[in-house]
Formats: C-alpha cells, sequence, structure tokens
C-alpha cells in the first residue's frame, strides 16, 4: 500500500510530564505537537488535537487507528487521554490501540547489542521501570522499583538507560559499569507511533490503564466531612 493510501494513525500521550500528539500515514509522520505540563492534559488535549488534524490535512473520517499511551504515569492523564480515546474511536469508528509508556520510549530506539532498561517518572520515591532485550522484546512485567533495589532488580551486565526518569536511574546505578544513558528519550506520541508500527502485535486493542500504584486521589475537606454527624 502507498504511503498516501495507507490509513491515518493519530497518536498522543498524556500519562507523563507532557501532552503530545501525532499523525502518521505508514511510515511517514505527518504532524506532531508536544507541551511540557505537570498537569492540566484534560484541558491541552483535545485543541492541541484539532491543530495537529489541520496541519495533517486529515479529518476525522481519515482516521484508521488511534492509539494512546495506557500509562503508567499520573492517574488524571491518563484517564483524559484514554477518555479521548475511547470517544474518538466512537464518534470515528477508527480502531483502538492502547501503548504502555515503556514501549512508546522503546518505540524510536534502535536495538544497539544492549538490554534496555525503561526508567519512568513516577512522581514517587521510587520509578517506574521495564527491561527491554537486545532485539527490544519485553522481559518479564514492570513494576515500581526503589532506587536501592534497582541494581538487583535489573541484574547484571551492561545496559542502555531510557526515559524521563534515566538520570535518576543512573544515579541508582552509579557504582556499575557498563551503563549507558539513550538521550532524549522521554515518553512521546512519535513513539506511540513508532511503537504501534513495530510491534502491532503488543498493542492492546481495548486501550486498558496501567497503573502500578493505587491512584494517588484525595477528596475536598468537604467531601470527606459528608455524612459525619455534627
Amino acid at each position: 500500500m502507498s504511503e498516501t493510501r495507507a490509513p491515518v494513525i493519530l497518536a498522543f500521550d498524556t500519562a507523563g510530564s507532557a501532552c503530545s500528539v501525532a499523525v502518521g500515514r505508514g511510515d511517514v509522520v505527518l504532524t506532531h505537537e508536544r507541551r511540557e505540563m505537570r498537569h492540566g492534559h484534560a484541558e491541552a488535549l483535545l485543541p492541541m488535537i484539532d491543530r495537529v488534524m489541520a496541519a495533517a490535512g486529515c479529518v476525522p473520517r481519515d482516521i484508521g487507528t488511534i492509539a494512546v499511551t495506557i500509562g503508567p504515569g499520573g492517574f488524571t492523564g491518563i484517564r483524559a487521554g484514554l477518555a479521548a480515546a475511547h470517544g474518538l474511536a466512537l464518534a470515528t469508528g477508527a480502531r483502538l490501540a492502547g501503548v504502555s509508556g515503556f514501549a512508546a520510549v522503546a518505540g524510536l530506539i534502535a536495538p544497539d547489542g544492549l538490554p534496555l532498561l525503561v526508567a519512568l517518572d513516577s512522581r514517587r520515591e521510587d520509578f517506574y521501570a521495564q527491561l527491554f532485550d537486545k532485539g527490544l522484546a519485553p522481559i518479564g512485567d514492570p513494576a515500581a522499583i526503589a532506587p536501592d533495589d534497582l541494581s538487583a532488580w535489573v541484574g547484571h551486565g551492561e545496559i542502555a538507560i531510557a526515559g524521563d526518569a534515566a538520570e535518576g536511574a543512573m544515579a541508582a546505578l552509579a557504582n556499575r559499569e557498563g551503563v549507558r544513558p539513550v538521550s532524549n528519550s522521554a515518553p512521546d506520541a512519535l513513539g506511540v507511533l513508532g511503537a504501534l508500527r513495530r510491534w502491532p502485535e503488543r498493542a492492546d486493542p481495548a486501550a486498558r490503564p496501567l497503573y502500578l500504584h493505587p491512584p494517588d486521589v484525595s477528596f475536598p475537606k468537604a467531601r470527606r466531612d459528608q455524612g459525619k454527624m455534627p
């Protein structure tokens, strides 16, 4: 199939410390936008999708697949992205594809003969981590790992480290030799496109959320006090 006739993929990531959207057709990236943010993904996402779709010259009926990161990351950001993905898929008839934040990092990394550790920011004292082999196939399940436990969890040997918590993971493994950082490797919609092109079988067609911690949500005092006797 020619690139001009290949289905359009709308990809976005709201799980981490940025909001990003990309539109691809075949192996070609048509447009991409990214904004760093810790909060406000829900408000930023839909206007960003409108801008990126317009810049790509695409309309909703062109979309064949909607790909979204499913986590791990911020609870509110994950829910915003998944709600938008499910709503847009329902409205357009596009198929859904859920991609983990780990796969979104690995999706833009070329194998270089080293296993890969993807370390993501958990906004807590630990890391979200997953290991990949030299061919970038996942090794085991992802986990939330404390810095002091990271070396034992990773095991022995040389390893590359990527992700938006790569710097912290490097510090936790400072006493090891053969540890190499991968620069500019935060999760992004471009990585979602890359992961979907390279490993379509790994995508979750139900786009279910991936949480490695219970949601860290608190309620306003007025709601906590409801139902209490005066």
